[in-house]
């Protein structure tokens, strides 16, 4: 009695007071992307016909970065209806605040064309991302 007892408390405990590093949240969508969210923002999702402010890192599978804002010591500000479709879906998963990792398949990045001397024809790409704004 005492064991269950002890063992019921505990887990109250446990529910009561969440762990402060809670695990990422990963998700697949229809459309093949692979969303695991680093941070929970607050506040509001964008819409794909709004401008957003973010910071990025892209990098390819193998790990080799392609692009930054980080880098370049700047966020990035662009129309979600403007960028590559995993961007347009998965950046509207996002709220304000948020840190999310984008697995973008190669149809929903720059699928057989590439970006020469950039991005190889039909590669998948790993972007992680930092909404700061919607911009009004």
């Amino acid at each position: 009695m005492q064991k269950l007892a002890a063992t019921s408390i505990a887990m109250l405990i446990t529910l009561s007071f969440p762990v402060a590093a809670a695990e990422p949240r990963v998700e697949t969508t229809a459309s093949g992307i692979v969303i695991t969210t680093l941070k929970e923002g607050t506040g509001a999702s964008p819409k794909s016909s709004e401008t957003v402010k973010v910071h990025y890192r892209g990098v390819l599978e193998n790990g080799k970065e392609f692009d930054s804002s980080y880098s370049r010591g700047q966020p990035a500000t662009f129309p979600l209806n403007r960028v590559i479709p995993c961007w347009t879906e998965g950046v509207q998963t996002m709220k304000i605040g948020g840190k999310a990792k984008l697995v973008c398949p190669p149809a929903l990045a720059y699928g057989s064309r590439g970006v020469p001397g950039t991005i190889p024809p039909d590669s998948t790409l790993v972007f992680e991302v930092e909404l700061l704004e919607i911009v009004k």
